[in-house]
């Protein structure tokens, strides 16, 4: 069936003209409009499968047209009417017509209702429009391909089954010939014997007599030595050896062939019969699921079977026991299990998904009946082959216990051994990985086109949601000629992907489906530059911040093979945009820096930062503090079990990585078993002694290479500069220029790619010359531009900051650095084109420029490139080591405390004391003098977010909401649709649930006896729930006659319907819950008069809410759906309850439950995602004061009471 066409306007118009003469069928109908109770009449032409509809008969275009291919139609009851709708003799006629209704298969189409005057009339419409629909050709189509797939697989296997018999035959062939030779070689024998024989017939009795007794003592004196030495070597020690050796390898037998036979059942129960059920005229589950279940577990039980098979073979040769070559041939076939352990858990997931249905479920619990199964479910089945490599390690582990070291098979038995647990961490590491490459997979098969970078095992998600992209021109600037007429929310939302690496846009089609923008649909973070706030000299920036509200951001991109480009942002509120940009920030640092501590520790200790991190057995053993578990972060580095508080400080402020996962645990639970204060505290100690957050034995690579050399300028012979204070490297500035990016073209490219201008780097001490100033209009051109750098002693660093103030550039930063300047070329001439240039010196010219707006810093592999083949001494060497560390720990601080500010600004709103310790930190670290433009500009924008008051929150909150509805009309029940009731319950429950906040989630405070005391938001959000049940039930009951109140519950139904589609699963809840009530529940009469399909939707919103399986199907709904969304509330306050009493916060160690922190963490996060993401609904008070009217609530008994009323007890 063809879900669309695609024609023009003179197609459409020629199609008409044929309908409305050669027409299947032509007349006059009524159509139902989009109001509840509106008709028009319409002239209608059918022809072949398209559905005209015209204002007239005389009409020439038509007003519309359908398309009945896969449609079907019914006949519809004719629609109640209202008790003083007309006369008499016009609802008689309007009862007397004809209704039908046309359904169509696809998604989102609305029905057409249609009514005739004639009987009829009526049904040579159906009969026309059922030819129309091609149903029947469609169900014939799909029984003979039924029919022809079970014919193919029939052939398959008759082809299977004849080859299988060939084999036979050939095996038995040459069995027969193995026979005839043996019987010839037998009668050979025979006739050589018999001359034997017929000598000894021929002997004498008594020499007869004497051989007998001679072979009779012979064999006494044998069997008597043999004795000895049999019972010497029973009581061996080698004999118990082999003895215990022997009874392994017979237990192991055993389980193997235990193992075939459940393998067996699991292919011959349950595989085999379920392909057949697939194949079947009404398939209860399709091929693609079977194969999704059981994997490949039919090659493993053809495998096991030969394994098998040549274990019974050397048994039969017992007591030579040879199984060394049998797992030679076993070890390279069990890579299979690989797939089947990588895709178990997916396996169970899609076997719980076909459970749902019934005809499936009934016919599973049939196989599973079969008394082969021992009462064992599918489930169990499919978890055996998870054991079975740990279990041949630990057989060839007490085999080898057993085996002497000078065994044929020792060597044979540990290689095995080996290989099976290499196999055995291969397989646990994909398990681990399951979970990352599960979400990737996801969204790469929700992208039409694909992405490869998805494929990637190390890209890690991070976030997703909906931004608005604003349209740009050239140079990044706003096209402000199309923001008067494009409608941003139609056709500028994005649906956005942050990974670890990369960030994708997609465009989201009307059938789901998501599609890359062909231009900067993937972009990589390492190319990438964030400006999360427009500059204060850009017009456009200017007028984009007034229109967007500051909503906006750009991220830069400098492509190495293309051109740059701009991409603007627009999030739909402030917290929102804060969360985005926190953690697009976070990824884009944590490649930077992983990138410039790789600078630093390649050059002098060929240590790399991926090889330290994996030499650093502080990272990866178990020690009396900390304890690992065996999955990996994002960073390759084992998760923390368990922990003490200062290992955690210690790993927040690890300067050789992050990882996001850890710092959202981290800060969503900190408080748990630590402070802020301590927090913060810790923060300020790295800020200004960066060096005690790097390992002693990194530090010792550090300074390996230039012990003598640093000797002679150290005063105390310490450690040089391990304090903030006194560790400061001349400081940078730079004169001005007429553009800054210039500056930073002419700093980088003239070394490395001309030889027309050199860099000239005099360090000598003498040279402290002050820094000449430069009009925009004198500053040389790039390709004559030539570099110098001054060292300023300790009396210049500490001199007038004025001074400093006024040789800026109006484009930067006052804390641009201020050793390197441009000047005129001339002055002194390079001596050859190597350049000797610092990393620190390359990696401020790099950033110099990246604030206000411009271009992103010098991609790392020029970095790298600049800070291996540039040379420079030994002192400048430690120096700008140290200088690049100091500015890594200062953006790891600025990191963590944005991403503090702007992910759990509630800390600071109820401690001011932690707000202004916070404050005097950032302060501080705006008045360090080595600070580089993006660290001021960071620091800044973290000031400006936390010295808000007033956030400018423009979501409503419940108080106002209140206010707003005390209007002196009141709206009722009647008067509102169910779109305006489910719109507004929806805005309602969003806002209630939003304002949660995540601290309340902790220490289970809503099951203590203080609740309201401690978490009285969640109390509200339970008491909204109640208060909206409530409601719903008592204005039902409010009816006395059983068709209002049928029509009331069909009304409620469709309303919870609608916020299903609107993602509100709380306001289903409420509803159904309400339904559910026995004060309704138990109105026979009532839910008599209720129709059939309501019925039906209401079956189907229950099974969404249910709460069978810990809610599993309304976990997957909310897996598979995009925010706006409100969950239920209750769902995720049983999970934290479940984890708070199953698990203790502290080991018996007195270790923080790292692992307990990470799983609350999950659950708070999933939490704040669907707060932070609105609802774009506007307030409607006639709506909400109905919603929020207590007066109508009844209680609990008078429902009751009301019930028995309107249908008493029937006598028993």
């Amino acid at each position: 069936m063809q879900k669309s066409v695609r024609c023009n306007e003179g197609h459409a118009l020629h199609l008409a003209c044929l309908a409305r003469r050669e027409g299947t069928k032509r007349g006059f109908l009524s159509k139902k409009a989009a109001e509840a109770s509106r008709w028009h009449e319409k002239w209608f032409a059918l022809y072949q499968n398209v559905l005209f509809y015209f204002e007239g008969e005389q009409s020439g275009r038509p007003a519309g047209m359908y398309l009945l291919e896969g449609c079907s139609c019914e006949r519809a009851p004719a629609p109640p009417r209202a008790a003083g709708a007309g006369p008499a003799g016009a609802r008689d006629a309007l009862d007397k017509q004809y209704y039908f209704t046309v359904l169509f298969g696809h998604e989102g189409q609305k029905p057409l209702e249609l009514r005739c005057e004639e009987e009829q009339d009526g049904q040579e419409w159906m009969e026309a429009i059922h030819q129309a629909s091609y149903a029947d050709i469609l169900i014939e189509r799909e029984v003979l391909m039924q029919k022809y797939i079970h014919l193919v697989q029939i052939v398959e296997t008759e082809k299977i089954a004849a080859n299988q018999l060939r084999h036979q035959l050939e095996d038995q062939d040459t069995e027969i010939e193995r026979l005839k030779s043996e019987i010839i070689a037998l009668n050979k024998t025979k006739e050589r014997m018999r001359p034997y024989q017929s000598n000894q017939e021929d002997e004498d009795p008594d020499i007869k007599k004497i051989k007998k007794v001679q072979s009779f003592m012979r064999g006494w004196l044998c069997r008597r030595k043999w004795k000895t030495i049999v019972q010497d070597y029973i009581c061996s020690p080698h004999a118990e050896s082999m003895r215990k050796r022997n009874q392994i390898v017979f237990t192991m037998v055993e389980a193997e062939s235990e193992y075939v036979h459940q393998l067996y059942i699991l292919v011959n129960g349950f595989l085999r019969p379920l392909r057949m059920a697939a194949s079947s005229k009404k398939p209860p589950i399709s091929h693609d699921d079977v194969s999704s279940i059981f994997l490949n577990s039919e090659t493993i039980m053809f495998l096991h079977e030969i394994f098998h098979q040549g274990l019974k073979a050397r048994i039969a040769n017992w007591p030579t026991l040879i199984l060394a070559d049998l797992f030679d041939i076993l070890l390279p076939m069990l890579n299979i299990y690989q797939e089947f352990v990588r895709n178990h858990q997916y396996s169970l997931q899609v076997l719980a998904n076909c459970k749902q249905n019934r005809d499936f479920d009934k016919l599973l619990k049939q196989y599973e009946a079969n008394p082969a199964c021992e009462g064992r479910m599918l489930e169990t089945f499919l978890t055996y082959p998870m054991f079975q490599i740990p279990r041949y390690i630990i057989t060839l582990h007490e085999l080898l216990a057993h085996t002497p070291h000078e065994h044929v098979e020792r060597k044979s038995l540990e290689f095995a051994k080996s290989k099976l647990e290499e196999l055995s961490r291969i397989m646990h590491d994909e398990v681990s990985d399951t979970e990352n490459i599960r979400k990737n997979l996801a969204i790469e098969r929700m992208i039409v086109e694909g992405c490869d970078i998805l494929l990637d095992t190390s890209q890690t998600f991070i976030r997703q949601g909906s931004l608005i992209q604003v349209p740009s021109v050239e140079k990044g600037k706003l096209s402000k000629v199309r923001l008067g007429s494009l409608s941003l929310k139609k056709e500028g939302e994005r649906q956005c992907f942050l990974f670890t690496k990369h960030f994708l846009i997609c465009t989201r089609s009307s059938g789901g489906k998501l599609h890359l923008l062909k231009t900067g649909g993937v972009l990589s973070l390492i190319e990438c530059t964030l400006i999360e706030e427009p500059d204060a000299g850009d017009d456009d920036s200017k007028g984009s911040g007034h229109v967007f509200g500051h909503l906006d951001f750009k991220i830069v991109v400098e492509p190495p093979d293309a051109t740059a480009f701009t991409v603007v942002l627009l999030a739909p509120s402030r917290q929102e945009k804060a969360a985005w940009t926190s953690d697009i920030s976070q990824c884009v640092d944590n490649i930077r820096c992983n990138g410039l501590m790789t600078i630093v520790f390649e050059e002098n200790s060929k240590v790399t930062v991926p090889h330290m991190i994996k030499s650093d057995a502080r990272l990866h053993k178990d020690d009396t503090d900390i304890c690992f578990s065996k999955t990996l972060n994002s960073c390759k580095v084992p998760q923390i079990r368990y922990a003490s508080v200062e290992r955690l400080l210690e790993r927040l402020t690890d300067l050789r990585f992050l990882s996001i996962d850890f710092l959202n645990t981290f800060l969503h639970t900190y408080r748990i078993f630590t402070t802020a204060a301590v927090v913060l505290a810790k923060l300020s100690d790295i800020y200004k002694r960066p060096f005690t957050s790097i390992p002693v034995r990194s530090l010792e690579l550090f300074f390996a290479t230039s012990q003598n050399n640093r000797g002679e300028h150290l005063v105390d012979g310490k450690t040089p500069r391990l304090c903030r204070k006194f560790s400061s490297p001349p400081p940078l500035a730079v004169s001005r220029t007429s553009s800054p990016v210039r500056a930073r073209k002419l700093s980088l490219t003239s070394p490395l790619n001309s030889r027309i201008g050199a860099l000239d780097l005099s360090t000598s001490p003498a040279s402290s010359s002050p820094t000449t100033t430069h009009s925009p209009a004198a500053s040389p051109p790039p390709h004559t531009a030539v570099l110098e750098s001054t060292a300023v002693d300790r009396a210049g660093v500490e001199s007038s900051p004025a001074a400093d103030t006024t040789e800026l550039s109006p484009c930067r930063s006052p804390s641009t650095p201020r050793h390197l300047r441009y000047r005129q070329p001339g002055g002194q001439a390079a001596d050859s084109s190597h350049c000797s240039v610092s990393p620190a010196s390359a990696f401020a010219i790099a950033t110099a420029a990246a604030g206000h707006g411009s271009p992103p810093a010098v991609p790392q592999l020029l970095q790298k490139r600049l800070a291996q083949t540039l040379r420079f001494n030994n002192t400048d060497r430690i120096c700008d080591k140290e200088f690049i560390i100091r500015r890594t720990a200062t953006n790891r601080v600025l990191n963590v405390l944005r991403h503090w500010v702007s992910k759990h600004a509630q800390d600071f709103e109820l401690n001011n004391e932690l707000k202004m310790n916070v404050l005097n930190l950032l302060e501080e670290v705006l008045r360090d003098p080595d600070l580089l433009p993006q660290e001021r500009k960071a620091t800044a924008n973290i000031l400006r977010a936390l010295s808000q008051d007033d956030q400018d929150d423009i979501h409503l909150k419940l108080e106002d909401i209140i206010q707003l509805t005390d209007c002196p009309k009141a709206e009722c029940f009647e008067t509102l649709s169910a779109m305006e009731l489910a719109e507004q319950i929806t805005l309602l429950d969003h806002v209630v649930f939003r304002s949660i906040p995540y601290e309340e989630f902790l220490g289970q405070g809503w099951m203590k006896m203080d609740k309201n005391e401690r978490t009285p938001y969640i109390m509200k959000t339970s008491q909204h729930f109640n208060d909206m049940s409530n409601l719903v039930a008592s204005q039902i009951m409010n009816y006395t006659d059983v068709s209002s109140r049928a029509n009331a519950i069909e009304k409620w139904v469709a309303v919870a319907d609608i916020c299903r589609c609107l993602h509100n699963y709380n306001g289903v809840l409420e509803i159904t819950s309400a339904l559910n009530r026995s004060a309704i529940y138990r109105l026979k009469k009532t839910w008599a008069k209720v129709s059939k399909q309501t019925k039906a939707l209401m079956d189907k919103l229950q099974k969404t809410v249910s709460s069978e399986g810990r809610f599993k199907n309304l976990r997957e709904t909310l897996k598979n759906c995009n925010p706006p969304t409100v969950p239920y509330l209750g769902m995720y306050l049983t999970d934290l309850a479940f984890i708070e009493e199953g698990t203790p916060n502290f080991t018996e160690e007195g270790l923080v439950n790292f692992s307990k922190m990470r799983m609350i963490s999950h659950i708070v996060r999933e939490i704040r995602q669907f707060q932070q993401t609105s609802y774009r609904i506007d307030h409607q008070p006639k709506v909400t004061q109905y919603l929020l009217d207590k007066a109508l609530i009844i209680d609990e008994d008078t429902l009751y009471e009301l019930s028995l009323k309107i249908e008493p007890r029937l006598p028993a």
